[in-house]
């Protein structure tokens, strides 16, 4: 199994961690056959708050999604120009190759309006990030999303969620759809979540 992390810059760590820590547990500690790449639109990519980066093993033009199981994506924050990448046709063009090869899209908060944008949430339930009188809920169910206010929504291949505490439920539904629930659950147990 294969998965993508992609990061548009002024991504959260909180939101890139879990699943970065949660496949390498799997990998590293249970010796699980799944690998992961980070990527995105150049080899540095900042994150939200204090200047830290992150460096990607791959960039987003040399990406085939056959090549992958899933796509994670973390939310980001709009004041550190999460959507100037995430918005980009090129980064709704690999989100609409995952979808339509019915590829495990796992998103996490904002993350979710790339994908309404790109067409592949269109009549489809999910939800984004629910505070501030749920003004990014509007945005999604703009892009024809049955918006679910809930903190984890599934609509066949695609995982939303609606705030940055809800990214490690995330990441584990990612890996208990790729690996299994049994070994899902060992990861779980191993990083002390029940």
């Amino acid at each position: 199994m294969k998965v993508l992390l992609f990061c548009c810059k002024g991504f959260e760590m909180m939101e890139f961690a879990p699943f970065y820590d949660v496949v390498g547990w799997a990998k590293s500690e249970y010796g699980y056959d799944i690998e992961l790449d980070t990527c995105s639109f150049n080899a540095s990519v900042p994150s939200a708050f204090w200047g830290t980066e992150i460096r990607t093993d791959k960039l987003i033009q040399d990406i085939r999604a056959e090549d992958y199981d899933a796509l994670a994506i973390p939310g980001g924050d709009h004041l550190y120009g999460f959507f100037e990448e995430a918005y980009d046709e090129r980064f709704l063009k690999l989100i609409r190759d995952f979808n339509n090869q019915e590829k495990i899209i796992a998103s996490v908060c904002v993350a979710a309006l790339p994908i309404g944008k790109s067409g592949s949430l269109a009549g489809r339930n999910a939800t984004t990030y629910h505070l501030s009188d749920g003004y990014r809920q509007k945005e999604l169910a703009g892009f024809g999303v049955n918006v679910i206010n809930e903190p984890v929504v599934i609509d066949r291949n695609i995982i939303t969620s609606y705030c940055p505490q809800t990214a490690p439920a995330v990441a584990f539904e990612m890996l208990e759809r790729l690996l299994g629930k049994e070994k899902a659950d060992t990861v779980r147990s191993g990083m002390g979540f029940r």
